[in-house]
């Protein structure tokens, strides 16, 4: 099993910035591939931002992409996204995830309970 934590979510204005955290107990957290997912009112949840579990290797979805940075603390158990130039159509509940390799995210995740991030415009 593993737990995920998200925090660092709230109001921001259009423009502005917000850097999520995701704490991960459990397993070996060098092992797992994380991503953060968001789901916006109405719509189904997206996956926006994937890293290895070395790091070595980022995803990004063309809605973020050059506005959003994932990143990983192997030593703290962390994963972030750094959010920059947030729009309101960034507004969502915002979730960490993990995987194994091999795994697939819509059956073999783990998640965690989401953060709101709310941009006003």
């Amino acid at each position: 099993q593993v737990q995920l934590v998200e925090s660092g979510g709230g109001l921001v204005q259009a423009g502005g910035s917000l850097r999520l955290s995701c704490a991960a107990s459990g397993r070996p957290f060098s092992s797992l591939t994380m991503g953060w997912f968001r789901q916006a009112p109405g719509k189904e949840r997206d996956k926006i931002a994937t890293i290895s579990w070395n790091g070595g290797w980022t995803y990004y979805s063309d809605s973020v992409k050059g506005r959003f940075t994932i990143s990983r603390d192997s030593t703290k158990n962390t994963v972030y996204l750094q959010m920059n130039s947030l729009k309101p159509e960034d507004t969502a509940v915002y979730y960490c995830a993990a995987k194994w390799d091999g795994t697939s995210w819509s059956s073999g995740a783990y998640w965690g309970q989401g953060t709101q991030v709310t941009v006003s415009s």
